[in-house]
């Protein structure tokens, strides 16, 4: 087999010595990948002679030696490679993400929930309580651990003035838009010095002063956050009743839900504005003459008037208060009354209207 000899400037085809390992033929790859100035032809034929490198390796072999030189050589760049291509390149360099890196993400608002208001408030009038936000329904106070409210000093655990308040001394609750106090213990519990008595409740109003065990031992007042202004009511109307929600509207005024203070019981108190009538004159003529027959008036099937009071701008009768509604909004609600029912009703009305009649008393407004 003929031998070829490298010409003059140009490096043998095959370059590489014996090599027993990878290591090896990558130091060998290093010498060949230095300049052909600092390697005459001469010592690269007398370094390694064709034969001996065709006995030694065969063409093929050095190609695979020489390919697995350079898959080792390249190795430690495709491994960094792989490493960073498995996550998001960074444009920086640094190794970390920049903003520029990071893809921007649109984020759906919370709508956040409103916190939940207060509808009253008991300030502290004596040493050693705290004041209270009603957020709950009802609290129960008392010395018992179990209490909402503990009544018990902060700074004199087991203090023995706090000894004469029951476990369970009263409860405050609502029920709808109204205040309630409720007594459970022996010693009493007062409202506005009215003395509430054991397991029964009074109506807590705006400004209303609480006391426990004795009269005079004043400890909260209670501020009610949801109710209006009562102050332009009559001072007597105010110190037997407690008007709460509007239950009714008329053309004159409107009617509001009112408990006596000293038992509880419900009235309605129809309010008339002196304004929305042509005259004054007029609209004391009509509320004096309508006053009058309602206190006349005694009768089962026929509301009874109980008090009445007045200001500059306003008439205040208090009624007795029917909470089955109006019969209009009965015959609505149903669509058709039954035959035994509608007797009734139209029974009651025919008595009622008998004996006004008896009286004098012409209704004029029947309906």
């Amino acid at each position: 087999m003929s031998e070829e000899i490298p010409h003059e400037g140009e490096q043998p085809q095959t370059t590489q010595s014996t090599q027993s390992t990878l290591s090896q033929a990558q130091s060998t790859q290093s010498t060949l990948s230095q300049p052909q100035s600092t390697q005459s032809p001469s010592q690269a034929q007398s370094t390694q002679s064709p034969s001996q490198a065709q006995s030694t390796q065969s063409p093929s072999q050095a190609q695979s030696t020489q390919s697995a030189s350079q898959a080792q050589s390249t190795q430690p760049k495709s491994q960094t490679g792989s490493s960073s291509s498995s996550g998001p390149r960074s444009s920086s360099g640094s190794g970390t993400l920049s903003s520029v890196d990071t893809i921007p993400v649109t984020l759906a608002s919370v709508p956040e929930e409103p916190e939940p208001q207060p509808w009253g408030r008991l300030l502290p009038m004596a040493q050693g309580f705290r004041s209270l936000d009603c957020l709950e329904d009802q609290y129960l106070f008392g010395r018992g651990s179990k209490c909402n409210y503990v009544l018990d000093d902060p700074d004199e655990k087991g203090s023995k003035k706090f000894r004469i308040y029951s476990k369970k001394h009263f409860r405050i609750y609502r029920e709808g838009s109204e205040v309630f106090v409720e007594d459970s213990s022996n010693n009493g519990t007062f409202v506005d010095g009215v003395l509430v008595g054991k397991d029964r409740k009074l109506p807590l109003t705006n400004n209303a002063v609480l006391a426990l065990a004795e009269q005079r031992n004043r400890v909260f007042v209670f501020i009610d956050l949801m109710s209006a202004d009562q102050s332009s009511l009559p001072r007597e109307l105010q110190e037997k009743y407690v008007l709460t929600r509007r239950i009714g509207t008329g053309v004159c005024g409107e009617v509001k839900l009112a408990f006596e203070r000293s038992s509880c019981r419900k009235f309605a108190v129809k309010i008339i504005n002196k304004k929305n009538f042509q005259s004054e004159g007029t609209a004391t003529r009509n509320a004096q003459t309508e006053i009058q027959i309602l206190q006349r008036v005694d009768h089962p099937c026929l509301i009874k008037t109980e008090d009445f009071y007045q200001t500059e701008d306003s008439y205040y009768i208090v009624l007795e208060l029917m909470e089955g509604g109006e019969l209009f909004h009965r015959v609505k609600s149903q669509q058709q009354l039954d035959e035994s029912v509608a007797k009734l009703y139209f029974y009651q009305m025919l008595r009622a209207v008998k004996y006004l009649h008896s009286e004098g008393i012409i209704h004029r407004d029947l309906k």
